[in-house]
């Protein structure tokens, strides 16, 4: 079996994400929201390739407040079921970190269900502390 590699794509990369295995995005990608998303320097999108196929992503952005420091978000966490346990999401996650900190990011942050037994555990395994307050998620449709 080959290894997996992790990397943060680049402005002009979104040809990487031609090949995905099912079940890492909800949805397809389109090329152009990936260029978009590529060519805006505050966003973030770590991969994990074998064989040339994403089998895993993450993506974060990094934002700025006037009464904090540079903070970097981390939006979603998706990898194949079929690579599920194989410490990829925890090796992705790392992967955004080190780009925070590089950022000069000094928290970072992400949200999950209440449920999400998969996600809890990743984000505990990376000595994340969860915060026991509630958190009511508002949608708009634009």
């Amino acid at each position: 079996m080959n290894s997996v590699e992790i990397r943060i794509l680049k402005s002009g990369e979104e040809a990487v994400l031609h090949r995905v295995a099912d079940g890492v995005f909800d949805e397809p990608v389109v090329e152009a929201w990936a260029r978009q998303f590529l060519e805006d320097p505050r966003h973030h999108l770590a991969v994990a390739v074998e064989d040339g196929c994403i089998v895993g992503f993450a993506s974060a952005v990094d934002h700025y407040h006037p009464d904090k420091s540079v903070q970097l978000w981390i939006n979603e966490v998706g990898v194949a079921p079929t690579h599920h346990r194989r410490g990829i999401g925890r090796r992705l996650m790392e992967a955004l970190f080190d780009r925070g900190r590089a950022l000069g990011c000094r928290l970072a942050w992400v949200g999950t269900e209440p449920d999400n037994q998969a996600a809890r555990g990743l984000y505990a395994s990376l000595s994340g502390s969860a915060e026991p307050q509630p958190f009511v998620l508002y949608e708009f449709t634009l």
